[in-house]
């Protein structure tokens, strides 16, 4: 005798928001080898008048946006696997990429050298984005979802600061450190960066990060808010289980 087995279907709001997640995930790894340079009017201790960061930085913020949406409307559990599919896709894209820049090169084609400066991330990159990456949005989640614990279905913006905050200085402290000083030292890839570069580029990185947090706040409030009139979603239901 068989067994019927029904699932409900995922909503449009699950699907916009893993596809949002995702979307900015595979972005910030195309988009990581480009630095960005952001001047300032004054100038501050470390960093001096320009904040300094790769061009994945704006592309990864959208995850953690995404993903603190998903841990509010679904909870926990629900976000930690879609947080580490993540984190197991980014090996697919990364070898979809290898794959090409390997495979032979038509004559008509864009430059072959250009095509991989551009897509062909370091190794110590790689190594740094991928640790960074598992570490940091495990951390929201948890920390998204302990607060959410202490305060309830109130202070959903203490939720969105404090997890991001907190998840984003981790993520560059550890993407820095690994890439440019670790990695080097103990693997031989890339090259290890004087420790004033280092501070710098962690500060820099970080100042962004966090400006985007405070400012993407009232979007994560409108999200919710959206998604739980449209689907019927008390604020307590995500948390439950």
């Amino acid at each position: 005798m068989s067994r019927s087995r029904t699932t409900a279907a995922p909503t449009i709001a699950q699907v916009a928001l893993i596809g949002l997640f995702v979307a900015a995930l595979v972005t910030a790894q195309l988009t990581a080898s480009k630095v960005l340079a952001f001047e300032l009017p004054f100038a501050l201790p470390v960093t001096g008048s320009q904040l300094a960061l790769p061009g994945a930085a704006l592309a990864y913020a959208l995850t953690f946006l995404a993903s603190d949406c998903y841990t509010e409307l679904y909870g926990r559990r629900a976000a930690q696997i879609v947080v580490n599919v993540g984190f197991l896709l980014n090996f697919i894209v990364l070898a979809l990429v290898w794959s090409t820049i390997a495979a032979p090169a038509a004559p008509s084609s864009v430059d072959p050298g250009a095509f991989e400066t551009a897509l062909g991330a370091s190794t110590n990159v790689v190594i740094g984005s991928l640790l960074a990456y598992v570490v940091s949005q495990n951390w929201d989640v948890i920390v998204f979802h302990r607060i959410r614990e202490a305060t309830g279905a109130r202070m959903l913006w203490l939720r969105n600061i404090g997890s991001t905050a907190t998840s984003q200085a981790i993520d560059t402290v550890i993407f820095v450190s690994v890439a440019f000083a670790i990695a080097p030292a103990v693997l031989g890839v890339g090259a290890v960066l004087p420790t004033n570069v280092l501070l710098s580029l962690i500060v820099g990185q970080y100042l962004l990060k966090f400006a985007i947090a405070l400012l993407d706040t009232p979007i994560v409030y409108a999200v919710v808010s959206l998604v739980r009139s449209r689907e019927g979603i008390a604020p307590d239901d995500a948390h439950t289980a």
